[in-house]
């Protein structure tokens, strides 16, 4: 008989592993949070002893993974008309919170001859002299901040004359790396990331005026059937001490207006 409880511990054993796989949520969120967010995470997972698994990307192609069945249990958009997008669908729980506000951020390497200033006055004088070869934004057909970044630089009346220099990130964060990799000029990307420690110390930023694009309302949602780590995690993004990080990297909160 010894043996057969033996088997039985060891067939059970085995039927935990994938239900204890499975409590390991995946995570969608946009890029510009990625700093912010491996903070978070590792607060939490500190703080609860939950793992969780996170993929980073731009919002809109989330979007077109989760209507295909991707098994994300919890999406933080850097825009809040995709977490609508799904809702409409019927894939998320509710509508979700909005849980900050972005800015854009107008970078460049240390070794650039792009002065900042927030009326792209610098950015234009580039232009003009012909120096400018290389600019980088996300790709605003997908990502949020290059859709903000494409509004703030019409209403400046530089879009047109920088679509040769123009280059795409799939997201704000390949965007970032662009922009200060030393192989362009610079760029307009997420103050979240030029804030961050890993790009401050490669490049110079100054942050942009909100008023020159639509705002940038981001909003996190749970998935239909998300399970309880999500909704776990879900609400330690709410706390005070998730609030702190964000405010941290340059986001405004909810009641601080944006």
């Amino acid at each position: 008989m010894a043996w057969l409880w033996r088997a039985l511990i060891l067939l059970s054993l085995a039927c935990a592993t994938p239900v204890a796989m499975a409590e390991v949520p995946n995570i969608a969120a946009a890029a510009n949070i990625k700093f912010a967010m491996a903070q978070l995470v590792n607060n939490y997972q500190q703080q609860s002893g939950n793992q969780l698994r996170v993929s980073y990307g731009s919002s809109g192609n989330f979007v077109a993974q989760i209507k295909h069945g991707a098994p994300f249990q919890l999406f933080l958009s850097a825009d809040e008309k995709y977490v609508e997008a799904l809702a409409s669908a019927g894939l998320t729980a509710d509508h979700g919170v909005v849980y900050a506000y972005g800015r854009l951020a107008l970078v460049a390497p240390n070794n650039s001859p792009l002065t900042l200033d927030t009326d792209l006055d610098g950015l234009s004088k580039l232009l003009q002299s012909g120096q400018l070869q290389r600019f980088a934004i996300a790709n605003p057909e997908h990502a949020p901040y290059g859709e903000r970044a494409r509004q703030l630089l019409q209403q400046k009346g530089l879009w047109q004359a920088l679509q040769p220099s123009i280059v795409y990130g799939e997201n704000v964060s390949q965007a970032a790396q662009f922009a200060l990799s030393g192989s362009t000029q610079g760029g307009i990307v997420a103050l979240s990331l030029a804030m961050a420690p890993q790009f401050r110390e490669r490049g110079r930023f100054v942050a942009l005026p909100t008023e020159l694009h639509n705002p940038l309302t981001q909003r996190m949602v749970l998935l239909k059937g998300a399970g309880d780590v999500a909704n776990d995690f879900y609400r330690y993004l709410q706390s005070e001490p998730a609030r702190a990080v964000f405010r941290a990297y340059g986001f405004a909160l909810p009641e601080e207006g944006h």
